[in-house]
């Protein structure tokens, strides 16, 4: 029996050994061919990104899955700091390898591209058409970084900020002497402080909201989004808040020197614009109130036109409120240093023009007047072919507003089939609004959306701010983020998911989306505006505290250069600001390449579905400096 049992154990011990050999040798292939695909990766992207930009990518690759995987989250909280420091203790160091951008002349702090006041002297005055959007041509845009002003502190905390803001950050007196009477702002040390006065109301923006809440409700969820023109420094806006009433605040870069940039101060939304010739960047039908108190705008002028600008974007139902001259004139012409023919006349042109839009006025008690914008045109078409005023315009897109001219013309509702209908549909108060199906995506308006993926856009946004929040613990907290930019906001999910944080969001949709999804972002209670991101954004350097750019490089390929674009965001991001890139990974390691000259710091991490997903984020902090650090 033992002979036997050698014979049959030799040749097996053979074969086995030599099946060893072979998945030794095997393996070794494997090894060595896996090796090279990871040298291949790293030589593929070296033209892109430099070798710092890869020692904060925790890169692994399987020759069985082949993705690039990223640290978890406990891992970017140890590596990103996103706290708020005020001060710096050292410039970072960039790698000699990566294109370092230089700080701009400090003369550039407050510079905005596209209303620029040199520029602007080239156009035509008329309309104040020079204080439109201008934007520089290529050959102009500046390659550097906008400097914060010396003594640049992180601005105060929601509310507080509402009351005050560093005079460091914006240090001009103009409207503190200016508007002093009016109790607009005025300077205490080292800080502004706002009192929430205006120039219609010397009691305070508080109790001249409260005058207007009786004479509409504001309180009952009917009103939710406003239009402030002519805003000032936007206390009108921020005292709505209070009255879950979110307001598009905007006014012109003119010689009420920075006052669109004191309202960011203060953590309240506001735009640099003006009725000029352009159609306002917002779509139809956004709107719930529009106001201006003394704003200064010709409304009777120019056989309407900037009131039939106002009338496009307000939403059937809307309500007008206007305040100042000329209105009550019979009591504070005087005041006003102008004559009673002057303002009487003012006044005649100005109800007529309304009346023309089949306006009604509903309130005129004290200095404020109301007026009501109808649910639908059905009487107003009637009484349009009886009385040769105002006609409806021809086809057109009423949402179409970059760059489009003011006409005028009545922009027609759509079509209802019964006077008690509201034409466009009914909104839910608020905030039923918020998650409710927009009507514009209800009514089949916007092609290739269903409700059904609304609903699901919103539950998905749920997920990912969730996510966002264990990556960066601070925007789960009170206080460290104010202001916040959607560079691509789709249906606006990612704010409906911050609803209940002391944040507010600017919705913008790019020119070029397949699917113009503004008005429905109005619709569901939100706010925002149309952006080309080719060009500069209409607002101040260091106005936003947070930044988040889904898939915007992937949307603007080869339209313009990635480098611009970056350099616009650093613009408008405040020092110790961050930014949410979520774009495929190769692009993602494209704009690190380049934001690693930018004085950022940055962190690619997985898609919140894990490492298998080719889309991923970079996470990044924009390091504090000022012109003193150059």
């Amino acid at each position: 029996m033992a002979g036997v049992t050698v014979l049959y154990t030799g040749p097996y011990k053979y074969h086995k050994n030599q099946h060893k050999r072979r998945n030794i040798l095997s393996l070794a292939l494997v090894a060595l061919l896996c090796l090279a695909s990871y040298f291949l990766g790293i030589w593929q992207h070296s033209r892109s990104a430099t070798s710092s930009s890869f020692s904060t990518i925790f890169t692994a690759i399987t020759c069985k899955q082949g993705p690039i995987t990223t640290p978890p989250s406990s891992l970017v909280a140890s590596s990103l700091d996103f706290t708020a420091h005020h001060t710096a203790d050292e410039t970072p160091v960039v790698s000699g390898s990566t294109k370092r951008f230089r700080p701009c002349d400090l003369k550039f702090s407050e510079y905005t591209p596209c209303e620029d006041r040199d520029r602007s002297l080239k156009f035509p005055r008329d309309r104040l058409i020079y204080r439109e959007r201008h934007c520089p041509a290529k050959k102009e845009l500046l390659k550097c970084l906008i400097p914060a002003p010396h003594g640049y502190r992180n601005p105060f905390p929601w509310p507080a900020s509402r009351g005050m803001a560093w005079f460091a950050n914006v240090p001009h007196k103009e409207l503190t002497v200016e508007k002093a009477v009016q109790n607009w702002i005025r300077v205490d040390g080292d800080k502004f402080r706002f009192p929430g006065g205006g120039t219609t109301f010397p009691d305070g923006a508080d109790a001249y909201i409260d005058d207007i809440d009786q004479l509409v409700s504001l309180r009952d969820g009917s009103i939710r989004t406003a239009l402030d023109t002519g805003c000032g420094v936007a206390s009108w806006g921020a005292y709505l808040l209070s009255r879950n009433i979110t307001t598009m605040s905007f006014a012109p870069r003119d010689s009420h020197e920075a006052q669109v940039q004191f309202a960011l101060e203060r953590g309240v939304p506001a735009m640099i614009g003006v009725l000029a010739s352009n159609r306002l960047p917002y779509p139809s039908r956004a709107f719930d109130m529009a106001h201006c108190s003394r704003c200064l705008i010709p409304w009777h002028l120019y056989d309407g036109l900037f009131l039939i600008e106002v009338d496009r974007v307000l939403r059937p139902g809307g309500y007008w409120i206007l305040s100042g001259p000329p209105i009550h004139w019979k009591r504070h012409w005087k005041g006003w240093e102008r004559t009673k023919e002057d303002l009487n006349e003012e006044q005649t042109a100005l109800e007529k023009v309304a009346e023309s839009l089949c306006w009604k006025k509903i309130k005129e008690q004290g200095d404020i007047a109301i007026w009501q914008k109808p649910f639908n045109h059905m009487d107003c078409k009637v009484s349009k072919k009886q009385i040769q005023l105002l006609n409806f315009c021809a086809v057109q897109n009423p949402d179409a507003a970059w760059y489009n001219k003011m006409e005028t013309c009545i922009t027609p509702l759509p079509e209802v089939s019964s006077k008690s209908q509201v034409a466009g549909g009914q909104l839910k108060k608020w905030p039923e609004r918020l998650t409710a199906v927009p009507p514009r995506i209800s009514s089949g308006s916007l092609k290739g959306v269903t409700a059904d993926m609304f609903l699901k856009d919103t539950e998905l946004w749920k997920r990912r701010v969730g996510y966002y929040k264990t990556l960066i613990n601070q925007l789960g907290q009170k206080g460290r983020y104010r202001n916040l930019l959607d560079m691509n906001a789709q249906f606006g999910g990612f704010a409906a998911a911050l609803i209940d944080d002391p944040v507010w969001v600017m919705n913008m949709v790019p020119t070029i989306a397949k699917v113009n999804t503004l008005g429905a972002i109005y619709e569901r209670g939100l706010i925002g505006s149309y952006q080309d991101w080719c060009e500069a954004m209409s607002t101040y350097p260091r106005t936003y505290d947070l930044l988040h750019a889904d898939s915007i490089f992937t949307l603007y390929k080869d339209r313009c250069d990635m480098e611009d674009i970056l350099l616009e965001m650093d613009r408008i991001l405040r020092p110790e600001g961050t930014v949410i890139f979520r774009d495929d990974v190769d692009t993602l390691v494209k704009i690190k390449s380049i934001s690693d000259g930018m004085r950022w710091d940055s962190q690619i991490v997985d898609h919140e579905d894990g490492p298998l997903k080719r889309e991923k984020l970079l996470l990044v902090v924009k390091t504090y400096w000022t012109a003193q650090d150059q």
